[in-house]
């Protein structure tokens, strides 16, 4: 039995036992380390590369789907104000033939008043002519007509 073995193997035992580092698992940690350093970096270059594309699609699928209810609710508010554009469109029409009618009906009123008068002025103008071409009328005061009375009764 090699006896110089068995010691460096104690040695060690101690060193671990007493959290003492060799400088065989140093450079073991080191080259784990390396390793995984350089996949760190492989995987910081895979991302660094397809990040922004998946970025990208990520923001337009957001978009997407959020922008798609929107862009309803936009169609739906257009065709609404659409709609009652028409509707007021339709009123403003309904309201001036409305009008024109009522201005028709004003304007058949007003000949039929004018007409009426035109009678009544004819009317008052024969009698005129009757009465000045008889020689006039014989005018009794209504104050002296019950004058006559109480001096009679």
């Amino acid at each position: 039995m090699d006896y110089s073995a068995v010691e460096r193997a104690r040695e060690r035992l101690e060193a671990a036992a007493q959290n003492k580092t060799q400088p065989g698992d140093v450079q073991a940690a080191l080259d784990r380390a390396r390793a995984q350093i350089e996949e760190l970096a492989e995987l910081a270059a895979t991302l660094e590369a397809t990040m922004p594309q998946k970025i990208g699609e990520a923001v337009q699928e957001g978009l997407r789907s959020e922008a798609l209810p929107v862009a309803r609710q936009l169609a739906e508010v257009r065709g609404l104000a659409n709609q009652t554009l028409r509707r007021l469109e339709r009123i403003e029409g309904e309201n001036l033939a409305e009008r024109h009618a009522r201005v028709d009906d004003l304007a058949l009123l007003v000949d039929l008043i004018t007409s009426g008068w035109k009678g009544v002025d004819e009317r008052l103008a024969r009698i005129e002519r009757g009465l000045h071409d008889s020689g006039g009328a014989i005018v009794y005061r209504i104050e002296d007509a019950q004058d006559r009375r109480t001096s009679n009764g």
